[in-house]
């Protein structure tokens, strides 16, 4: 209902950008190509302000529409059997290697974390997160087996096709009112786990504000839907500014930078296990202290993965891995200086107040 009601606005926001888009007369693809990336920007910033519901229920209709598709191929599958054995879709013109592909996994299989900051938000974490999680791992699962399974039904070759090629394989199987289907699902992935992010990673510049950690502007709430509106607005702009880096250097800087992160919260779970072992927990690794080392110890070697990878990827005559250090420097000289001007933190700490689901 929300979705339909907001979509039937004439002046909402997608139309906006829409007008904006055509006054301007895109001239090339690129061009083109920055202005839908910031309109989705602006966009899932928009929603993301309108509060916690608003993104689930989107997200939740993206999912829908976008499943459909591919639910679709896997349904007609049977009916194809063999009768693509000598069907060719456009030729692999992939140069992904080897570590490359590996990268691109783990940058698709990153974030189950980030759910934990909007914890508050959430009726009965314990008992939610646990059972979503197990939810969403059978269904990630049967979005990659059924849909390869149903080509391998068709008889199409693997060398024939790559993962670009699923409106292709649609065409071929459905016609192209399902080539036009796929095409859309995944543009409406894109935008429903960026919507999703969004709303994950606003919530670290208000905790850090409650905390004293930022000026407490960061903390400021919309009045009806509570969403943390000031860091929405600043990390939008912040992701604007990196549109211009390309999809592999923003995925190796990605899992350099959220690796480091995950690093630093391995070693703590190792630290509280040793000092703090029957510290309450609503969520306990199990094996002692063992069990908390050794959690983190395959995360870490795909960590050094992504480092190796870093050293071949250029950002401005200098490796990503460089880059990415220097980032993470400024992080650490940043904290100095915010310590440095404000030893007590920019806000007296109090009562953090609730965001409201």
């Amino acid at each position: 209902m929300i979705v339909a009601e907001h979509s039937s606005e004439s002046n909402s926001p997608i139309d906006l950008l829409a007008a904006l888009a055509t006054e301007v007369r895109l001239r090339d693809a690129a061009f083109q190509s920055l202005v839908i990336a910031l309109a989705v920007v602006v966009v899932c910033a928009l929603l993301n302000i309108a509060g916690v519901k608003v993104v689930s229920l989107t997200s939740l209709w993206l999912f829908v529409a976008l499943s459909a598709p591919f639910a679709l191929i896997v349904v007609m599958a049977p009916f194809k059997i063999g009768a693509l054995a000598n069907a060719v879709t456009k030729p692999t013109t992939s140069t992904v290697d080897i570590l490359g592909g590996l990268l691109i996994c783990m940058w698709n299989y990153m974030g189950w974390d980030n759910a934990s900051t909007i914890a508050t938000e959430v009726e009965r974490p314990q008992r939610t997160y646990p059972r979503a999680m197990l939810v969403a791992v059978a269904i990630v699962a049967a979005s990659y087996v059924l849909p390869f399974a149903a080509m391998w039904m068709t008889g199409l070759k693997a060398t024939a096709w790559e993962t670009g090629s699923w409106a292709d394989i649609a065409a071929l199987i459905g016609g192209p009112l399902l080539r036009v289907g796929v095409v859309l699902g995944g543009m409406m992935s894109a935008f429903g786990m960026f919507n999703a992010l969004v709303m994950s990673y606003s919530r670290l510049p208000l905790a850090m504000a409650q905390d004293g950690m930022l000026p407490g502007v960061f903390g400021k709430l919309q009045k009806k839907s509570r969403a943390p509106w000031v860091a929405i607005v600043a990390l939008a702009i912040g992701w604007g500014m990196c549109l211009g880096l390309g999809f592999a250097r923003l995925v190796t800087l990605d899992i350099l930078l959220y690796g480091a992160s995950l690093l630093l919260e391995f070693m703590a779970l190792a630290v509280l296990r040793f000092r703090e072992p029957e510290l309450a927990r609503p969520f306990r690794v199990p094996g002692g202290l063992f069990g908390a080392i050794a959690i983190g110890i395959p995360p870490m070697l795909l960590l050094g993965f992504s480092v190796i990878r870093s050293e071949h990827e250029q950002i401005w005559n200098m490796s990503s891995f460089s880059f990415g250090m220097i980032l993470i420097a400024a992080g650490f000289v940043a904290y100095l200086v915010n310590h440095a001007l404000k030893p007590a933190g920019w806000t007296a700490r109090e009562e953090k107040p609730q965001p409201a689901a």
